[in-house]
């Protein structure tokens, strides 16, 4: 790892997400900065500094027309990496950067999946204004990240979770899983009446459902030396999603903090595994 510090990690994802927004830029695909990234973009005017990661959002046909383009042009420094339960559905998405590497700690005894440098892609849906749907939805998803993450060779960090594990592995899962994400994708096609919802995250039910007004035509925000794509109403959603967002954290909350046990923004993660 030599001396390498956040501040490499965090220069080597703002190459990969130039390289998504060019490829979205040119071919009319839309994707919103999301997250603490939408969050650092309008408090620190880019990463936050404390932080190491970049989430954006795409709805489904938006990443259907990424995705195909990215095979296309089948770029040798980049790598989509697909994260699914079932074939057909897609729980979230990362353009992994080749030769470096990000081996993080729940996933370090995984030696066949990719582990270098990424940027997360999001799936944001569109969910009926009912909200018994929406409770439908949110549950659904939470069930499906869970088996998604016991597939992965994901180690639990609370008791909790620990049986949470032992519960799935007496339940017909991938029927289970279908149906939810049945329900997750099935509004994809609303014209009127809809909102948009994203509950694949740490964050509560009334964190995750937006007004579709907040999610229209992009808007270009300032992110570090580059412009990227906004949700429409970036303040409204940071709001819902952290509350008094330009409030900073503790002191203690600031500390810096890298999600991979081992990193290397020179060496392949491959090299590693030998």
């Amino acid at each position: 790892m030599g001396q390498q510090s956040i501040k490499d990690i965090q220069n080597k994802i703002l190459e990969i997400v130039l390289f998504i927004d060019q490829i979205c830029r040119e071919h009319g695909i839309i994707y919103y900065i999301m997250g603490g990234t939408a969050l650092g973009a309008v408090r620190h005017g880019g990463f936050i500094p404390w932080d190491d990661d970049l989430d954006i959002f795409m709805t489904p046909d938006n990443y259907k027309k990424f995705k195909e383009l990215f095979e296309y042009l089948n770029n040798d420094k980049f790598i989509l990496q697909e994260w699914k339960v079932i074939d057909d559905y897609l729980e979230y998405a990362k353009v992994r950067m080749n030769g470096t590497t990000f081996i993080e700690e729940n996933f370090k005894d995984n030696a066949d999946m990719h582990h270098g440098i990424y940027v997360d892609i999001m799936i944001l849906h569109k969910c009926p204004a009912n909200t018994f749907m929406q409770k439908v939805i949110y549950y659904g998803s939470k069930y499906v990240t869970l088996v998604a993450l016991s597939q992965r060779k994901w180690k639990p960090k609370s008791l909790m979770q620990k049986l949470a594990l032992g519960f799935l592995k007496i339940m017909p899962n991938k029927s289970i899983a279908n149906q939810c994400y049945k329900n997750i994708y099935k509004y994809k096609d609303l014209m009127n009446d809809f909102m948009y919802c994203y509950f694949i995250t740490k964050a509560n039910f009334e964190q995750g459902v937006f007004d579709r007004k907040i999610f229209e035509d992009p808007i270009d925000i300032s992110f570090e030396d580059a412009m990227l794509m906004g949700p429409t109403d970036i303040n409204r959603y940071l709001e819902l999603r952290y509350g008094d967002y330009m409030r900073l954290p503790s002191q203690e909350q600031r500390k810096e903090s890298i999600h991979a046990e081992v990193y290397d923004t020179e060496v392949a993660f491959e090299e590693y595994f030998k």
